[in-house]
């Protein structure tokens, strides 16, 4: 999976996003453990979601594009701070945000706002959008259980991008 025959392919499909000043602040956003920041988590996540839409004939860019994206909300949300519940509101935000940075799809939207689902109550509208949210929860596990490490993950591809 980390042999990286699909990094050029993936690279073509985020290099805009990755390039934006917002994006580049989620490196220094914590997010599910110590050391593993928001960016770190987004690109394991957009990279897994890349994998799998394309093995499927998928929309791929849309799931690597709303994958990197799906967790731009950009606050520590450890933070008593901002408004609301983090688990309920993070998607909106996050879609927000994109929207006003880049020119989205409506894949690459639902994807976004919807990856927490069945929290969430609106169910995905595009297989991608599924994917991203299943991505985004097997990426979660693996970083809670530490195994992002074991596997170099964050060495492999976070470096790689």
């Amino acid at each position: 999976m980390w042999k990286f025959k699909n990094k050029d392919a993936f690279e073509e499909c985020i290099k805009d996003l990755l390039a934006d000043s917002s994006v580049q602040e989620m490196r220094h956003i914590p997010q599910h453990t110590k050391n593993i920041s928001c960016l770190d988590h987004s690109i394991f996540v957009a990279y897994l979601s890349f994998l799998i839409c394309r093995r499927f004939h998928l929309d791929y860019k849309a799931g690597a594009r709303g994958g990197l994206l799906h967790d731009l909300f950009l606050y520590n949300w450890r933070d008593k701070e901002h408004e609301g519940h983090h688990l309920f509101n993070h998607p909106k935000i996050a879609l927000k945000n994109a929207s006003e940075q880049f020119e989205l799809t409506d894949k690459e939207k639902d994807c976004i706002v919807k990856h927490m689902w069945p929290v969430t109550k609106k169910l995905p509208k595009y297989r991608e959008s599924f994917i991203v949210g299943c991505a985004d929860k097997i990426c979660a596990a693996l970083e809670m259980m530490r195994l992002f490490r074991v596997f170099g993950v964050q060495a492999k591809l976070c470096a790689a991008v």
